[in-house]
């Protein structure tokens, strides 16, 4: 493929190890059988997160493990970052952009419900942050957000859609969140397109699952809620296996099982919506989530395409959610509820 160098060569292999050093089964059931925070330090000192939980003193909490689990995550991806060359370093730019919109929304939010700024910039994600995200604070509406803060940022182009004088409450927030993303889709899409070849076919299907998860999403949590069908469909992105017709059908949900008729329709999806009960709907999360594992686990099949480090990236963060959740119902003495949201990577 184009801008394949011996540079990315020698970052591809990097990546695929940092891959082989996810948790195994065994680490799972051994994790799964902790009795306390400092059994999981002490059964995590054998893995590559060993060195990044040394020197924590007890009492852990679960927060301080997710944080460490995340700074090897960081360190990780600007040792790939630095290195790279174009076009690699733009596309692992683009991986971040997702948690650049969840920070900026957490601020927005946090500081519409008056919480201290110093605390909400702590719970940002570290992939996420850019230099002037403290003074988002300052803003009453988009048009400020975007005048004051984000015209400096990457996420700037994805601004347009949502630059509105309405003031900032909930609602809103919710769907600059979703505009935002949307655009941000559709531009790495556009992106991923151009590069061509491999990178261009593993990350469109992968791509193409998260913009249809979100539109599931988007349908269900906005079931019941003012935002009309036309606004609704605003926020699906413009490709994906739902594109355009089942775009159609979801904008008219009212009840979450039409979206399960209308979804059943697509045989990829007819597994996700089969393995849930009537009325589970709180269980879909994990079934998307353990979907886009297989995804990403067959995004390493093939050679040569910069699929591999998305998938890392994502696959790597799954376990950090796994670890935080198997963190807290340890920590709550809640291990009969350990499986519920674990999901595996292998």
């Amino acid at each position: 493929m184009n801008g394949w160098t011996a540079i990315t060569s020698r970052l591809n292999s990097i990546v695929r190890g940092y891959r082989s050093g996810l948790l195994t089964a065994a680490d799972y059931n051994n994790l799964c059988q902790c009795e306390t925070l400092d059994d999981i330090k002490m059964h995590l000192s054998a893995t590559e997160y060993g060195p990044y939980l040394q020197n924590e003193p007890s009492p852990l909490h679960t927060t301080t493990i997710v944080e460490k689990c995340t700074q090897k995550l960081v360190d990780e991806y600007k040792h790939m970052l630095c290195q790279a060359t174009e076009p690699l370093s733009t596309f692992l730019e683009y991986v971040t952009y997702g948690h650049m919109i969840d920070n900026v929304v957490l601020i927005v939010t946090g500081t519409l419900h008056e919480r201290d700024v110093q605390e909400l910039l702590e719970k940002c994600h570290p992939l996420g942050m850019f230099d002037s995200i403290a003074t988002l604070a300052v803003a009453q509406n988009m048009r400020e957000l975007y005048r004051l803060v984000l015209v400096d940022t990457p996420l700037a182009p994805y601004f347009s859609e949502c630059i509105t004088s309405e003031d900032l409450d909930d609602m809103n927030i919710e769907i600059m969140r979703n505009t935002l993303y949307k655009a941000y889709l559709e531009d790495f899409y556009k992106f991923c397109q151009k590069l061509g070849g491999a990178t261009a076919e593993i990350m469109s299907d992968l791509l193409a699952f998260e913009a249809d998860r979100r539109a599931v999403n988007i349908t269900i949590n906005s079931i019941g809620t003012e935002l009309t069908r036309d606004d609704r469909r605003k926020l699906y992105s413009n490709f994906g296996l739902l594109y355009p017709y089942g775009h159609e059908e979801l904008a008219v949900c009212e009840e979450i099982e039409q979206v399960r008729a209308v979804m059943e329709k697509y045989p990829p999806y007819q597994s996700i919506f089969s393995k849930l009960s009537y009325g589970e709907s709180q269980m879909l999360d994990k079934a998307f989530y353990e979907e886009e594992v297989k995804r990403l686990c067959l995004a390493f099949e093939q050679q040569f395409h910069f699929g591999v480090f998305f998938a890392y990236m994502r696959l790597r963060e799954q376990e950090i959610r796994n670890l935080m959740w198997i963190s807290e119902c340890v920590a709550q003495n809640q291990k009969s509820r350990v499986h519920d949201s674990v999901v595996f990577i292998f």
